[in-house]
């Protein structure tokens, strides 16, 4: 076989699975950049060894093998990515002071472009996106790498027990009770998801659609009640790298508005994405320059009430180094136009 011909069965091979394996080893990691190098060493350490690759399994097992084994390998030299939330601390003063530590290794979202790769079943990216909400994957922070490689292959991938013993270099007993311990660490932690509010395609529904605009919305205009009228009783806001966390509409809305820089409409400017399945929006916001810059990423989770659907938790990322990987602008696209409430663009 021909170096040029090996490399085209490759490609043709493994490049749709290239999408699930970012999601597999963001999972893992809980970091965007880390997991973009973790797959590029395996598609390396895949390619290296394609040709003494013998097809005692199918060729997506044998990528998964290699890439939970490069990310073991990289969690050897990596502490967990936290949310506030999982610091241990309770609810924040929404009027006290804000600890800020940028420090620390912080939980990030991932944007959901990166999950579908050309080619791919929507079907399968429908199923890849609800496996990496982000309360899911912030709760895998709390477990060792090997409970973490364990539930992710066993309870998100579907692996056989002797798949999983095998992929990890463990006895399947050995296997089987990490699994047991991961399972039983999640009991409390595990997200319950919504899948109800969408459709089809794994894009966001209708009526959840309809929530992210009227949520950006009430950004821009400033209306710290709008935006208050669309939590739950029991919603949970964190703000990476602030250290609090804040329960409840009031405290909520007590922190917008002694705390947010913007004063008025369209100090802040939004349009939509999307992260870890769910709902996100960027907010850009004015500097003295009157130019808009790049200040937040929000994830929302959804839940289902008796009135519809509202937001029950919101994760607000100050890291505008994550616009890059949303393919994000750092400063907003109108940002030089006549100013005026941001009409969402469609999802």
């Amino acid at each position: 076989m021909s170096h040029t011909l090996a490399e085209r069965d490759f490609a043709a091979v493994t490049d749709p699975l290239r999408g699930e394996l970012i999601a597999h080893c963001y999972r893992m990691l809980g970091s965007v950049q880390d997991a973009e190098d973790q797959v590029q060493e395996t598609y390396l350490r895949a390619w290296r060894a394609f040709g003494s690759f013998e097809g005692r399994s199918s060729v997506r097992t044998w990528m998964y093998r290699i890439a939970t084994r490069t990310c073991l390998t990289a969690l050897e030299q990596r502490a967990r990515r936290p949310l506030p939330t999982g610091l241990g601390a309770p609810s924040a003063d929404p009027t006290g002071v804000l600890d800020r530590r940028p420090e620390l290794p912080w939980l990030e979202p991932l944007p959901d472009a990166l999950v579908a790769s050309p080619g791919t079943d929507p079907a399968a990216v429908t199923e890849t996106r609800e496996g990496i909400r982000l309360a899911f994957v912030a709760a895998l922070q709390h477990l060792t790498p090997l409970q973490r490689a364990v539930l992710i292959l066993r309870d998100v991938l579907a692996f056989s027990a002797a798949e999983t013993a095998e992929t990890l270099g463990v006895t399947v007993p050995s296997a089987n009770s990490a699994l047991q311990r991961a399972r039983a660490g999640l009991d409390r932690l595990r997200d319950g998801g919504t899948q109800e509010a969408r459709d089809g395609s794994g894009a966001l529904g209708l009526r959840e659609r309809d929530l992210l605009d009227r949520y950006m919305r009430a950004f821009a205009n400033y209306d710290t009640e709008a935006v208050v009228a669309l939590l739950t009783e029991d919603v949970t806001w964190e703000m990476p790298p602030f250290t609090g966390w804040y329960q409840g509409p009031s405290a909520v809305g007590a922190l917008i508005r002694t705390r947010c820089p913007a004063r008025g409409p369209d100090d802040l400017r939004l349009l939509p994405t999307a992260a870890n399945g769910q709902p996100a929006c960027a907010v850009w916001l004015r500097g003295e320059d009157g130019v808009h810059h790049a200040f937040q990423l929000h994830v929302l989770d959804v839940a289902t009430t008796p009135d519809g659907p509202a937001v029950r938790h919101v994760a607000c990322f100050f890291d505008v180094a994550l616009f890059r990987a949303f393919g994000l602008p750092q400063v907003h696209p109108a940002s030089a136009g006549a100013p005026g409430e941001v009409t969402p663009a469609p999802l």
